[in-house]
């Protein structure tokens, strides 16, 4: 239990000293930036971090009983439940000074009572929640950054050296697998439960993510005014969009420039292609003949193994934590390698990447799994079923305490803000 409590204190500081990272260097106008759907007022951001936090560790008995917090008007400002997202810029926020004071009462009375406090099993599951959605922010905040051109808070932007390509398709026997978390998993979030049977048919999927320079002869090959490679609704968003290439690309004397934080480079051509939208990757796979996984085929692919019935891994290369030569976990600022490197994370099927570097699309929309029953904190997934799709394997700004084979995140089809590629597989006989 005390190395159980060591370790949460670690998480909990850990993603404390990512946030103050990602947002040290705001200030003025930056602080708010533009009123934009997909971002968040960093000001009001780091501050709802805060609220989160105290909310479920030091003011939480239950949903109808709440200690007072240490702001008297923090759920008013930072309840992102109840307080409209448009809202979020007018709203009578602290100075910057004072939303940092207020985070670090909050993460000394946390800690303070951890330690008290060792044996609470609510409080140990409350402030690694908390720590979780501290990491999740963290990870918005860097794409906040991207988003409005924010310098790299990191002081780099795309990773220096080159792995190359990684072609090919990995052969996938399928079969009779659990899919989701197991109860013995330690925590989950509540979309994970519970693990249920589910038949995967053979398949063939990617070894490696769809590259930037596999995209980019989708684009110069008219993809993006074909309408016949889009769906309905894909077709409305590419021309409300404007879309015509991935949302940071620009052709420059007829090469390709990417654009990380604020900063244009020349596209490295095999770096997995990101920031693209859900029904950008549907169309993509329409001109290559391909197809998404399903979310099923996915987790298959990312945690059996042949010769392993009724075994399940943890990560793709087995269960034990993640690591640099492993996988691309909360790298620096943009950077992501080519989708040759990290050979020692590959599953045991062959594919390579499934965690870290880009988050992948699947096919599926986010569905609650049989029997679902929401987590105390009730707006974590229910609100976002039916309309947003499935996310897998996480990002180079991922938390590698946050994410592994069965953890789910979801975003609605037009999104391209996010850290998001794809892997195709082959169509079925």
């Amino acid at each position: 239990m005390f190395d159980e409590v060591a370790d949460l204190r670690a998480l909990v500081l850990d993603a404390r000293s990512r946030t103050l990272a990602l947002v040290a260097d705001l200030d003025g106008e930056r602080l708010l930036g533009p009123r934009l759907r997909i971002v968040n007022p960093p000001l009001w951001e780091v501050g709802h971090v805060g609220w989160f936090q105290e909310h479920w560790c030091l003011r939480y008995r239950s949903a109808e009983n709440l200690a007072p917090s240490l702001m008297g008007n923090a759920d008013s400002l930072y309840n992102s439940a109840t307080v409209a997202h448009d809202t979020r810029w007018s709203l009578p926020l602290p100075s910057f000074t004072a939303t940092l004071d207020y985070l670090a009462r909050v993460l000394e009375r946390v800690l303070a009572r951890l330690e008290r406090h060792p044996a609470d099993e609510a409080l140990r599951y409350f402030a690694r929640l908390s720590a979780f959605h501290e990491c999740m922010h963290a990870e918005a905040f860097s794409y906040t950054r991207q988003t409005l051109s924010y310098p790299s808070p990191y002081g780099a932007t795309l990773a220096a050296g080159d792995a190359g390509p990684w072609p090919g398709d990995a052969d996938i026997a399928g079969g009779r697998f659990m899919m989701g978390a197991s109860p013995d998993a330690g925590f989950v979030f509540d979309n994970e439960k519970w693990a249920h049977e589910v038949d995967v048919q053979p398949f063939r999927m990617a070894r490696a993510p769809v590259t930037n320079a596999e995209y980019a002869a989708f684009v110069e090959d008219g993809g993006y005014r074909s309408r016949a490679l889009w769906s309905d609704p894909g077709w409305r968003w590419r021309v409300e969009a404007n879309a015509d290439a991935p949302v940071y690309w620009r052709s420059v004397n007829g090469t390709w420039m990417e654009r990380a934080y604020d900063v244009y480079e020349a596209l490295r051509p095999h770096r997995p292609v990101m920031h693209v939208s859900w029904y950008e990757a549907d169309a993509y796979c329409r001109w290559a003949g391909r197809r998404l996984p399903t979310e099923a085929e996915w987790e298959f692919a990312a945690s059996t193994a042949a010769g392993e019935p009724g075994r399940k891994r943890r990560y793709p290369w087995g269960d034990a934590a993640p690591a640099a030569d492993r996988a691309n976990l909360f790298g620096s600022a943009c950077a992501r390698p080519d989708v040759a490197a990290h050979a020692h994370g590959d599953s045991a099927w062959g594919c390579r990447q499934m965690i870290g570097n880009v988050w992948e699309w699947t096919a599926d929309w986010f569905q609650p799994y049989p029997g679902f029953a929401a987590d105390p904190y009730k707006e974590y997934s229910a609100p976002w079923f039916g309309d947003h799709k499935v996310l897998r394997g996480g990002c180079h700004a991922t938390s590698p305490a946050l994410v592994n084979g069965t953890y789910r995140n979801f975003y609605t089809p037009d999104r391209r803000d996010v850290y998001a590629g794809f892997r195709t597989c082959a169509l079925r006989p």
